[in-house]
């Protein structure tokens, strides 16, 4: 039996500890937060998206860094197995579109509840309020300054999440654990993060959310790397919800100068289009084009449709040429922005970036390099699109890392 410490009170943490445990060793959580799991309470907007329920495949195609990575994580415990201990500890669960799953009372609260009873059920030991601020070798195990105090450990599984939300708690500090016992720590970026726009219009139509519509984003060599249908929203600075941040993470190494397009009718051809607006000219023929459009767009983006396609806003529905209906058509299916940067890295939902794969044992989650050190969940240089994926692959590589503690 080996006397195991588990830095960090998230779903990897609590996973890691609760597997150590269920394996006879000694497990000792360390959260430094009064609480476990500050930075989940916040997924999904407070309703915490769980896990996704597409199958082994799909999943991986949603990982676009370091996927095979995680092949020995995913496959030992998969989204099927969090469900099922979910459920298990007494919370219901839902899917909604994109196969995400939810619990079925809306509340990230019931899920931190589960997974902390798991944590309990498993005889693993919780200290919160309790600050790691040192690990060195100490022979062939380790010593930990905790709280100020020296503790020997045989094994060490760091759960100390990215350089995302800080508030949370999640500042990073685990990166500069791991220098120190040398590993090494690659670029650390925002990814699931929203994106400042170089026009200004997107700021006059804050909080406005669109519904079904297509993005697509174009690298600087114009190649398309994201099309997508969902949802997306204006703020002051540009764009967010979920289509921008799933985009964001295909464009987080160069997001600077990167073209974005809104197609807002995906399901009608252009010329299909153009017999739908015919039709609501028909209706406001007697109206000016600013006061024409009501049924097709949202009233607060009309003005801005307009004004890209080059129309006149005052015109008369009745005057209104072939020529500019074409040019209507041609913004509501391809509405251009144009990316000026992503927020800090503070704001992303998740961090794009951590300890190197290549130093890590995929099979064990264990360090190549020091023997007894293993990594789980955030910290580790994987990541997924929004969606539920990230939340797995810290259970998963949890569990693997907790299971491999010899």
């Amino acid at each position: 039996m080996s006397r195991v410490a588990v830095i960090g009170g998230g779903p990897a943490g609590i996973m890691a500890a609760a597997a150590a445990a269920g394996c006879g060793h000694d497990s000792v959580l360390l959260e430094k937060n009064e609480k476990l799991g500050k930075k989940l309470f916040l997924t999904g907007k407070g309703r915490c998206n769980i896990t996704n329920s597409c199958d082994t495949d799909d999943f991986f195609a949603n990982i676009p860094r370091n996927p095979k990575f995680l092949y020995s994580a995913l496959y030992g415990f998969s989204n099927t197995d969090i469900l099922e201990l979910i459920n298990a500890n007494g919370v219901p669960t839902k899917a909604e579109r994109g196969k995400r799953i939810f619990p079925a009372s809306d509340k990230s609260s019931d899920v931190i509840k589960a997974l902390t009873r798991h944590l309990n059920n498993s005889g693993a030991e919780l200290r919160l309020n309790t600050e790691v601020s040192g690990i060195r070798r100490a022979g062939s195990g380790f010593e930990l300054t905790v709280n100020g105090c020296r503790e020997a450990f045989d094994a060490v599984i760091l759960c100390t999440g990215g350089a995302s939300y800080p508030m949370t708690g999640s500042t990073g500090a685990g990166y500069a654990f791991a220098k120190k016992l040398g590993h090494t720590v690659t670029d650390i970026r925002p990814s699931l993060i929203p994106l400042a726009t170089v026009e200004e219009w997107p700021g006059k139509l804050a909080g406005l959310s669109l519904k079904n519509v297509t993005l697509r984003a174009y690298n600087k060599k114009n190649r398309l790397v994201y099309e997508e249908l969902g949802e997306m929203l204006f703020t002051h600075f540009g764009v967010s919800g979920p289509l921008v941040l799933s985009a964001s993470s295909r464009i987080a190494d160069s997001p600077e100068g990167v073209r974005l397009t809104i197609d807002m009718k995906p399901g009608l051809t252009p010329d299909e289009l153009d017999r739908r607006i015919l039709r609501d000219f028909e209706k406001y023929q007697r109206k000016q084009l600013i006061n024409g459009l009501n049924d097709l767009l949202p009233s607060r983006l009309i003005p801005v449709v307009i004004s890209i396609s080059g129309v006149p806003a005052e015109i008369n529905i009745s005057s209104v040429t072939k020529a500019m209906r074409e040019s209507l058509v041609k913004t509501v299916k391809c509405i251009p922005l144009t990316v000026d940067h992503a927020l800090p890295v503070e704001e992303a939902i998740i961090t794009r970036g951590g300890i190197s794969v290549k130093e890590i044992d995929p099979s064990t989650m264990e360090s190549k390099l020091v023997p007894g050190l293993f990594f789980a969940g955030e910290i580790i240089d994987v990541d997924g699109y929004t969606g539920g994926f990230n939340l797995q692959i810290a259970y998963s590589t949890g569990v693997l890392a907790g299971r491999s503690v010899r």
